[in-house]
Formats: C-alpha cells, structure tokens, sequence
C-alpha cells in the first residue's frame, strides 16, 4: 500500500516538473518571435504583407549595410592614386563645354571673364558595378574626391575658382561599364592678347585655353566629346562693347622642353567692338572741336579778344578729350587709331590759332611799312586828283582802312593812304623817289589769308576724314 502511494507521489512530482519545462520553453520562443519582428528589415516585412501599397516601394539601397558606394563601386579595393590603366594604354578624355556668361572685357588688364559648364568623359574600369536595370548613379563632390579625376587646368589663367554655393557645383555619374561623367561650373580669368592698332575700330579673338597639368600625351589623351559640337553657348550673352561673332573651338599639341607633349583645347571667340559709343564720346566731340575753330576766320582779325581766347578754348578742349582717352587705354608702344584722329583734329585746331597769329603779325609789319612810306612822301594835304573818285572804289577804301593802332595824322588816315596811292600813280617826276612797281610789291593783303583759310582748312579735314574712314571701315 505504502508502496502505490509513493510511486503516485512520484509521478506527479515528474508531471509536474515537465509543465513548467514546457512553459518556459513556450515563453522563451514567444520572445526570440518578438525580438525577429523587430530587427528583421522592412524590406522582409514588405514581403511578408505584399497588400499593403506603402511597402510596395522600391527598395532603399542606402538602408543597408552592403550597398555603400564605396563597396559598390569598390574604391577600397583599388588605388585611385593613379590613372586608370596605369602603364598600358592611353586613357582617352573627352571634353565639351556649355558656356554661361562672358562677364568682362578688359583692354586695360588684357584679359576677360568667363563663366562655363565643363563635363570630363572617360571610362574607369576599376568603378564598374553590376546593375540588372544598366542605370548609371549620380553622386555630388565628397565621392570625387576618393577616385581619379582629370588634372586639367586653364592656361594662361589668371584667376579661377570652382562655384560652392549652395554645395560644390560637381556632379559624378557613373555607369554599370565604368564609363564616367564628371561636371563642374567655373569661372575663370584668362588672358588675351589685344591688337589695339586699331582701336575703336578693331575686332579682338580671344581664345581660353584647356590642358592637362602632369599627364603627357603618352597617358592621357584630351579631344573634344562632339568635334566642332562640343561647344554650345547660351544665346542670351551679350556685351556692352562688343558683338560677339562666332564660338569655335580648336586642339592643339603644345611642348615644354623639361616635361614633354600635351594635348592642348582652345575655346576660340571673335569679338568686334561697337563703335557707337565712340562716335558720340569721342568723335563727334572732336570734330566739332575743328569746326568751332574755324569761326575765327570769320571774325575780323582786329577783335584780338574774340580771336585768341576762341583758338585757345578749343586747344585745351581737345587735350582734354585725348587725355581722357588715353587714361583708359594701356600704355602700348604703338599709334591706335584713334589716336590719329584726335591727333589731326588737334592740329587743325592748332592751326588755325597759328593762321591769326600770322594774320596779325603780318597786318603789323604792312602797318610799319605804310607809316614808313609817308614819312619819306611830301605832304599833299589838300590836294586833289581829277581821277581821285574815279581809281578809287569804294572796296579800296574798306580794303585800306584803318589798322589798329596807326596813328591818326591830321585827323584823315583814309585820306592819307587815298593821297599816297594817288601819288605813286603819278609819274615818278612828280614823286621824285618811289615807284608805282616798287609800292606794289610791299602790298600784302593780309585779308587774303584769312579768305585762303575759309576754303583750305574745311577741305583739308573732309579730306582726310574721307581716307581715314575708308581705311578703318
């Protein structure tokens, strides 16, 4: 009896104790299923309900682990530190450019201010990555970094910088077969080497030139991506002094004696400069400068105050339009055009302050001449010639008048210089000295250089305005 009791004893103790096994097993694979669902990634939950529409997303590579880019396009299983096919053959880079702006030009600093889009185009076995959908990816500046990139650089630039607003303007994309497309916006200042010979009146080509900094033609090769197409130009560029004429592009070898050859690109542009800005601010001005100091002519030559301080007005006037000029041009050795213009305008306007000067000595010297014939004449005061009225005009007498300064004598100059012409018509028995031919000979009619002068100096400028002009034009 004592014996069936203690053997059901036992068998309940061993039920018992398998229960509380089986529950904690139970709760512990309850747990480990909540911990799973929490872990496991959304892209394995998106499986798992295939009806809902949020999930049915393309997958977010960025999420895992394994799909960086630098294990996709293995960057840490290369050295990028050196070209692609390093020592065998020649990496091929193609280039085309989309200019932007053409900001400045300047004849003072020779050189100009361009704003382009330049894209690089060479394929890099080493960034190939398997893709089932062939789509290249798209990455900005931190990934250029990391992998080799073309050293090109602009030569014979001056100033250059890359745009980093609001990020580094670069762009990346790399396709499934390592092919590459590199972009980047750049501003850059360059040289160009002006012919100003004829200024304002030139036509200026200016070229920006592309090389590469360390890689001879042996390892790298530069060629422009679509020949002749490969420079496309923004139809909204325009200049304030200068029409744009044509884009072109060109290549070139170039040879530095220490390192080699290199191939070289040029980004070619012709500009010819607007000459309407000139005609008003220069030309125009001058030439009515020219014609302002022909009016002197026409006044007569004793008004001394209108005549010299007018040729004096327009000398200043035109050294203050070729300083103004010259100011803001270069300091080059040789003769522009339009110095040649405010040159010759500047000597006509010379000129004509000269011409008074020998208007006036001239009429000085007659003056002296005529005082010194009377004195050496007999007084005929009060005489009278039956021809007097008759060889005597009335234009005589206008040609004859008065000087200023001579003296006036007995009240009459006119009548004096009407007896001494009478006079020297006589015969010379009557004179007794002087003859008629001798008196002749010293008469300068000092009104003739200033009728001279009317014709000679506007002739004089409208011809050489007419070679001058055919020659630039």
């Amino acid at each position: 009896m004592r014996t069936d009791v203690l053997l059901l004893l036992l068998a309940w103790m061993v039920g018992a104790s398998g229960r509380s096994i089986g529950r904690s097993r139970h709760v512990r694979q309850t747990y480990s299923q909540i911990r799973f669902i929490r872990e496991v990634p959304s892209t394995v939950q998106g499986r798992q309900k295939v009806g809902s529409p949020i999930l049915r997303r393309s997958t977010d590579m960025t999420k895992t682990t394994m799909t960086k880019s630098e294990q996709l396009l293995s960057i840490n299983d290369h050295d990028f530190t050196m070209r692609p096919g390093f020592g065998g053959h020649t990496v091929q880079v193609g280039v085309d450019v989309q200019v932007e702006s053409l900001d400045t030009i300047s004849e003072v600093d020779m050189d100009f201010t361009m704003t382009l889009y330049i894209r690089h185009y060479w394929k890099d076995e080493r960034l190939s990555f398997h893709s089932t959908t062939n789509k290249s990816m798209t990455f900005d500046g931190r990934l250029v970094k990391k992998i080799w990139v073309p050293d090109l650089f602009f030569v014979h630039s001056k100033r250059s910088f890359t745009h980093d607003t609001t990020t580094d303007n670069v762009m990346l994309r790399v396709y499934p077969d390592g092919k590459v497309l590199y972009s980047l916006r750049v501003t850059v200042t360059s040289m160009c080497s002006m012919d100003l010979s004829r200024f304002p009146l030139d036509t200026q080509t200016c070229s920006l030139e592309i090389e590469s900094y360390a890689y001879t033609d042996d390892d790298l090769m530069l060629y422009w991506k679509k020949g002749n197409n490969s420079l496309s130009t923004d139809e909204r560029i325009s200049l304030s002094q200068f029409l744009i004429q044509e884009f072109h592009t060109t290549s070139k070898k170039s040879f530095y004696s220490s390192t080699g050859w290199y191939n070289r690109l040029y980004i070619n542009f012709t500009l010819r400069r607007h000459i309407f800005f000139f005609l008003l601010q220069t030309y125009f001005p001058a030439t009515l400068m020219v014609m302002l100091s022909w009016v002197s002519f026409w006044i007569d030559r004793r008004a001394v105050p209108a005549r010299v301080p007018l040729g004096i007005t327009t000398v200043l006037t035109m050294s203050t339009i070729i300083t103004g000029v010259n100011a803001s041009m270069p300091r080059v050795s040789y003769i522009k055009a339009v110095d040649i213009y405010l040159w010759v305008s500047f000597v006509f306007v010379f000129l004509s302050v000269i011409e008074y000067a020998a208007v006036n000595y001239l009429s000085t010297v007659q003056e002296r001449k005529e005082r010194k014939l009377r004195e050496r004449l007999p007084c005929t005061c009060g005489m009278t010639h039956p021809g007097m009225m008759g060889s005597y005009s009335e234009d005589d007498v206008n040609n004859t008048g008065n000087y200023g300064g001579v003296p006036m004598e007995n009240g009459a100059v006119m009548q004096q210089r009407m007896m001494v012409h009478l006079d020297f018509e006589e015969n010379d028995q009557i004179t007794g000295h002087v003859g008629s031919s001798a008196y002749s000979s010293m008469w300068i009619d000092t009104h003739a250089i200033d009728k001279y002068s009317r014709v000679i100096f506007p002739g004089s400028y409208i011809l050489f305005n007419i070679i001058y002009w055919s020659c630039y034009l």
